[in-house]
């Protein structure tokens, strides 16, 4: 037996007013419609662009710095 509960997910507030007013218009869950998303990609080979995955491994490449504490504000070199 599954069970639901509130998951977190970060989303551009842009996207998500335009895809929660999209699914009212419809009348559309849009919890509903996310699971259904990810049902689908795990039914279906799960299929990524090849170009999502090439910035994935130039990030995974980079040096970072390490936060030492998150209230203190950093400074950003290029």
């Amino acid at each position: 037996m599954s069970t639901m509960g509130v998951k977190s997910f970060s989303i551009s507030d842009d996207i998500y007013r335009k895809y929660s007013a999209e699914c009212k218009r419809l009348g559309l869950n849009m919890s509903k419609q996310i699971e259904n998303f990810m049902k689908f990609q795990l039914e279906e080979e799960f299929v990524v662009r090849e170009e999502y995955l090439e910035k994935l491994e130039r990030i995974r490449k980079e040096k970072f710095k390490p936060v030492v504490d998150f209230d203190k504000p950093c400074e950003i070199s290029e």
